[in-house]
């Protein structure tokens, strides 16, 4: 399967002098026709569209108004497919389209007949479409009414740069076009506006091709994957084939020759209907307007640089310009901007302060084995220069005054044979990985070594760093760093640094540039090396042998010893191959010379058979003992070769669902060299808990490594791209089986999404929040992706209020202070829509409605009364409005939505968003300081804090002048909302699909209870989420079975007694009890929703008037708590005396809105957990 630009080159070929593509230009309708087969290719539906999207969604949320310049649209602008609140924010389009057919088609799609809606249904004019060609020079030609070129937002070119040249001078021209930053509508903190080109995967190529050096890109991403089918039929080939040639065939017998280049390059599909695929990968780049000036600032900072064209001149290295000569076959494959050569830890702080002003992202170069170390477009950070080491002594003081261990400081340009050379001249050694050409990427994602089993990861002997901070240009000393490695200016971070160095040791490229790393060092040991080589003759028997190596052989090693296996073929066999590295130090229970071969051999060769060699080896050595560097197929380590890799962790690889994947993955292999590494885990990798650090998948026998090979000359080529798709196959049938999967390996590659969000465990939340908090510009986001948890916000806070009371201005200070906190926080009017409705109605000032209090207050009448009729037409409207909104909020993990008119908004609208923790906290101030800031008509306005129609869950008084007062309300009564102890508490609520009958999710709150610490946890978060008084609680009303569960452990906590409510008959009278409806797991259990019980309270259990608290499991639809609230009526306790607290809330159900039904709205209601489903 070609790639179109191969398919390209290959068409072209066919052409007989002197014809060239100038001579024969296709016509419109033949353009058209080539345009409509290519738009059907998957990287539109798959890349490009959702991509788009959120690339755009920070730019277009800081705008009030967005303008954009579409260049070469086609016959509908991909933009036709952004998110309805993102297209209504689109006021002015303008199009440069030289197709006529394309553009007649596109006008008609922007301004359709009616009823058809139009796709930007906000647009101040009509669409300008200007039927001819962008060019470089138009400066004369494209102008607005004052004579001057116009301005946008958005410059797109998403149909690629298709005939424009020179490219490079073409996207400067478009940069011109984009409105300076201070533009009067551009906040000064908010996105710049961009100049997106979707194209082919050659782009960079063009662009730092003939003057295109100085191009930062702000953002790249790519899609290999992405395929275009044609019919394998003689009329659509020939369209296609002209498309994609970029001219009309000149005769007949150039027709016949590129159909059969087609049929011979594409890879055939389908029987009945055979189609013609071809690769077509789509790179999607961002340039923001400074992106052609940003290089000219860096090197101001005097930071050595490579540029582009020194590369392609040879005026570089003789490694091509790359300094360590890069090995990995994506990163090999890529344009960066520049790389930077920095000499001194100053030049990194260089690097990352002028990222920080451009806003643009920074790839950083170890050991050049990552694919992430280059970028297209992006500036690469060389470490080469940092390449000391310092072995320190046991006993040495360390940086914070405490004796330690043995010590290796190694700089981040270091390798790992660099690094056990200077060790082993020690006597030492430090468990890095198993190859000596890899660098600190891999110290920092984990590394998985042959010391693995006895002394656990290469991140668990990082005791220390050193690390340019990407939040600040800083330089950060994190845990132990001997004082004298300390460079000029550097600190130590108070308060978080637990948190920093937590976060190096498994996720460390995302959260710094690295500039050395403190090691624990053990005793240099010896290894026994021995290989096994087993036939297999077919896949019956290749589970077998897995089996039988996975339960006999390596479950019975001890953990100075580790069995690694290999999948491959060689000679038309598959084939196991088996390395035993036995360890032998003087801290192993074995003399470091002359040990004897372990017991466990025996039984080894009685299921391996013979040994085919055996040598004894030191640290250095045995990295060219692996069996895959001397031994499958003649050796893949002298650079012959090139490959790509994904690794996941397994258990019982014998299993016949995870055997039969292997085996059967070795069958389908696209080329001869493919082949499957089986690393074995266990022991000490397995003794760290998985919260200890980011590396959370602890659990698995094997580190499973598919690995695609092929010659190094193919790169580029099918065998390479078949051998990549064949890696992606066996790992997405696996990863449903697997432990987790390796994130060293991983990027912003889409086809990574899923292998990233099962890369570290229990710990991607913190993971997220840290990163936020740590690189809060994103400046190392080509780096393993940290996916985000849930799309829905962890919590939505709806600010309700009085006007005038600073509603906007509080949640805009609580958002502030929580982003500073690394928390994601966003604050949205929900009433936007409405006001442009209104504005589009009357003729109001939509910007001034927006912006400005007084203009608003003008039309605060009229607008409710424009806002109450179209509820009146439309009843679903607030929900619509609702929705939209939080939409529009994906990846924010904390929502504040201002604006909101709705009554007891939680009851409301808490259903629609079943994974979200809604809040209502109402703002309230003085009459005379509402009339001070603008308000008008002060006391015609209930307060909902004190009216008996529904009870907000939190009221925050904003009478005081200054911002103290919101802040520390953010702190004491929103940032407990976040507590990660409330994560801890949710993971112990097991999920049980099924039960009690199909299509109900059960969650099991009551198995808090049997974890260890528990009980205790749930208690704790019970008494600090209470927002009344303990002082004031008189008891603590609980329903049998699982109200008394949690509520005893809380009241004896408090030191409040407990009133039980228990089913009818179980109590010694005198009682009092109320009717109740059986609950919703109940009633789904029994099939009977409609049958009634009774429940009771010993009468005299609470006296009359009492405070009561209320504390239950669960509230799902809210009939046993109303039920409760009716029986505590009678029992002389008016509802405004109740308070409610749950362990876990299931809004779906409704149980809010029952309560409110049922004449219970003021009753105050808290749940520590949020669930979807039942």
């Amino acid at each position: 399967m070609a790639t179109l630009d191969a398919l390209k080159l290959a068409l072209r070929r066919q052409l007989k002098a002197p014809a060239s593509p100038e001579h024969h230009p296709l016509s419109e309708e033949q353009y058209s026709a080539g345009f409509d087969i290519l738009a059907q290719e998957t990287s539109y539906e798959d890349f490009v569209i959702p991509t788009l999207s959120q690339l755009l969604a920070p730019l277009f949320d800081s705008r009030i108004r967005v303008s954009v310049l579409e260049i070469g649209p086609g016959p509908k602008t991909v933009l036709g497919h952004l998110p309805d609140h993102m297209r209504k924010k689109i006021i002015k389009y303008t199009a440069f389209e030289p197709n006529s057919l394309f553009a007649t088609r596109l006008e008609k799609w922007l301004c359709p007949e009616p009823p058809a809606d139009p796709p930007f249904s906000c647009l101040h004019n009509p669409p300008a479409i200007h039927r001819t060609p962008f060019t470089a020079d138009m400066a004369d030609t494209f102008t607005n009414d004052s004579g001057d070129s116009p301005r946008f937002d958005l410059v797109l070119f998403c149909h690629s740069m298709y005939g424009l040249h020179p490219k490079p001078a073409v996207l400067r021209r478009a940069l011109s076009l984009l409105h300076d930053d201070d533009h009067h509508h551009h906040h000064p903190s908010s996105p710049p506006p961009l100049a997106v080109v979707i194209h082919r995967a050659g782009l960079f190529s063009h662009l730092y091709t003939g003057g295109g050096d100085g191009l930062v890109a702000q953002h790249t991403a790519t899609f290999l994957a992405g395929v275009v089918r044609v019919a394998d039929a003689d009329e659509p080939l020939d369209r296609f084939a002209a498309f994609v040639a970029g001219c009309a065939a000149p005769d007949s017998d150039t027709l016949m020759k590129w159909r059969a280049v087609c049929r011979a390059l594409g890879r055939r599909e389908g029987v009945a209907q055979v189609k013609l695929v071809f690769a077509a990968p789509t790179v999607m780049a961002a340039f923001a307007p400074h992106a052609a000036t940003a290089l000219a600032a860096l090197a101001a900072a005097e930071v050595p640089l490579l540029l582009p064209s020194l590369r392609e001149s040879g005026s570089g290295d003789a490694d091509g310009g790359q300094g360590r000569a890069v090995k990995n076959v994506e990163a090999r494959a890529r344009r960066p901007a520049a790389i930077a050569r920095p000499t001194a830890v100053a030049h990194v702080q260089a690097c990352v302060r002028w990222a920080l002003r451009c806003g643009v992202g920074l790839t950083v170069v170890g050991g050049g084995h990552g694919g992430q170390c280059l970028w297209s477009g992006v500036v690469g950070v060389d470490m080469a220069a940092f390449d000391r080491v310092h072995v320190l002594p046991a006993g040495y003081c360390g940086g914070e005054g405490q004796d330690s261990g043995p010590l290796v400081v190694a700089g981040a340009g270091c390798t790992t044979g660099h690094i056990i050379r200077s060790a082993m001249a020690a006597g030492l050694t430090v468990p890095l990985g198993a190859r000596p050409s890899v660098g600190a990427g891999l110290w920092l994602q984990g590394g998985i070594g042959h010391l693995a089993r006895l002394h656990g990861l290469a991140c668990d002997a990082v005791v220390g760093a050193v690390v340019v901070s990407v939040a600040s240009g800083e330089v950060v000393v994190v845990g132990c760093v001997p004082s004298e490695y300390w460079p000029a200016g550097a600190v130590r971070v108070s308060g978080s640094e637990s948190d920093l160095l937590w976060a190096i040791r498994g996720a460390g490229t995302n959260f710094g540039i690295v500039i050395s790393v403190t090691f624990k060092a053990y005793a240099a040991p010896t290894y026994s090396v021995r290989n096994w080589v087993v036939p297999l003759s077919d896949r019956h028997e290749a589970r077998r042998n897995l089996a039988d190596f996975d339960r006999l052989v390596a479950g019975q090693l001890p953990r100075r010893c580790s069995a690694d296996a290999y999948l491959y073929w060689e000679d038309g066999n598959l084939r196991l191959g088996v390395t035993m590295f036995e360890v032998s130090t003087a801290g192993t229970g074995c003399e470091t010379h002359g040990c004897t071969p372990p017991p466990e051999l025996e039984s080894v060769a009685a299921i391996l058979g013979p040994q085919t060699s055996s040598q004894k080896l030191d640290s250095v050595g045995v990295f060219d003992a692996e069996m895959y560097i001397s031994g499958i197929h003649g050796g893949h380590g002298s650079g012959k070769t090139s490959s790509f890799k994904r690794c996941l962790f397994l258990q019982h690889i014998g299993d016949a669902s995870i055997a039969d994947i292997l085996a059967a993955a070795m069958e389908s292999r696209p080329t001869p060299l493919c082949y499957i590494h089986l690393l074995q885990g266990g022991g000490a990798v397995s003794d760290v808990p998985a919260g200890a650090t980011p590396f959370g998948c602890r659990d698995w026998d094997f580190a499973c490594v598919v690995t695609g090979v092929w010659p190094r000359e193919q790169d580029g080529a099918e065998a390479a791209r078949a051998a990549v798709a064949w890696v992606y196959k066996v790992a997405g049938e696996l990863l449903p089986l697997s432990r987790g999967a390796y994130g060293a390996d991983l990027g912003p590659d889409p086809r990574d999404a899923a292998l990233a969000a099962r890369a570290f465990g229990p710990n991607l939340q913190r993971l997220a929040r840290l990163k936020r908090l740590w690189d809060p510009q994103n400046v190392l986001r080509y780096a393993c992706p940290l996916p985000r948890a849930p799309m829905e916000p962890r919590l939505i806070v709806l600010v309700t209020g009085e006007s005038g009371a600073g509603k906007d201005y509080s949640a805009a200070v609580w958002v502030s202070w929580l982003t500073r906190r690394g928390y994601e926080a966003r604050a949205v009017s929900i009433s936007e829509a409405t006001k442009r409705a209104y504005a589009a109605a009357t003729g109001a000032d939509v910007d001034r409605l927006l912006r400005d209090r007084a203009y608003k207050e003008q039309h605060r009448s009229a607008l409710t009364a424009f806002f109450q009729d179209q509820v009146r037409q439309r009843p679903r409207l607030p929900e619509e409005h609702f929705l939209e909104v939080v939409d529009g909020a994906a990846g924010v993990e904390v929502l504040f939505i201002t604006g909101m008119r709705d009554e007891a908004p939680v009851a409301t609208f808490s259903r629609l968003v079943p994974q979200s923790r809604l809040l209502e906290v109402y703002v309230k101030a003085r009459d005379n300081t509402r009339r001070a800031r603008g308000a008008q008509g002060c006391s015609s306005e209930p307060d909902p804090a004190r009216s008996n129609r529904h009870r907000p869950g939190l009221v925050f008084d904003n009478d005081a002048a200054g911002d103290e007062a919101a802040r520390a309300f953010a702190e004491h009564r929103l940032l407990p909302f976040l507590d990660e102890d409330l994560q801890r508490l949710a993971a112990m609520v097991r999920p049980v699909p099924g039960f009690p009958r199909q299509g109900i999710q059960f969650r099991h709150v009551l198995g808090i209870a049997q974890q260890p610490g528990g009980l205790a946890l749930c208690a704790a978060l019970l008494e600090r989420h209470f927002t009344g008084r303990w002082a004031a609680v008189d008891a603590v009303a609980c329903c049998e079975a699982g109200g008394f569960v949690f509520a005893s452990a809380l009241a004896a906590r408090v030191g409040v007694p407990l009133a039980l409510i228990r089913d009818a008959g179980k109590l010694p009278p005198p009682t009092v009890s109320v009717a109740k409806s059986p609950s919703h797991i109940s009633s789904s259990a029994s099939g009977h929703g409609d049958s009634e019980a009774r429940i009771e309270l010993e009468r005299d259990a609470v006296p009359r008037g009492a405070t009561v608290l209320v504390l239950d499991d669960v509230l799902a639809t809210g009939r046993t708590l109303c039920a409760v609230l009716r029986l505590l009526g009678e029992a002389g306790v008016p509802p405004e005396k109740v308070s409610v607290m749950v362990v876990a809330e299931f809004p779906v159900h409704g149980g809010r809105e029952l309560l409110r039904q049922h004449g219970f709205g003021d009753v105050s209601v808290q749940s520590l957990l949020v669930f979807g489903g039942a």
